[in-house]
């Protein structure tokens, strides 16, 4: 998987977008569109990633089957952004939004994107 193009490429699309984590296979890649503000910081973003989005993604997942269809995704509402999170073929990919994106259109917008550029991405 083509970890960097993926997130250049949804920084080019999409301005609501101020950073693209990709953890497919135990390898994390991520990156921060240019000067944002309010941002965490890299050190709290790469344990988000490692230990906090994936259970969040396992636990989700798992109510999400007992009765509810699955889970599409999860949108984390912080004080300053939105964490948007979805499972990816061995992995999971998160896209933090600016506060004021359309949370009932962008992340269909992203999804469908990035299933008809990157084929099989999702699992």
């Amino acid at each position: 998987m083509k970890s960097e193009l993926i997130i250049t490429t949804l920084f080019e699309y999409f301005t609501d977008i101020r950073y693209v984590a990709l953890y497919v296979n135990n390898n994390l890649v991520f990156k921060q569109k240019g000067q944002v503000t309010n941002s965490s910081s890299g050190k709290t973003d790469e344990f988000e990633e490692l230990l906090v989005n994936p259970t969040l993604l396992t636990l989700a997942t798992q109510r999400g089957n007992i009765d509810c269809g699955g889970l599409n995704y999860l949108i984390i509402g912080y004080g300053n952004f939105y964490q948007l999170i979805k499972s990816i073929s061995k992995g999971h990919i998160s896209i933090c939004l600016e506060k004021d994106s359309d949370l009932n259109k962008l992340p269909s917008e992203i999804f469908e994107f990035l299933e008809n550029k990157f084929n099989k991405l999702f699992v």
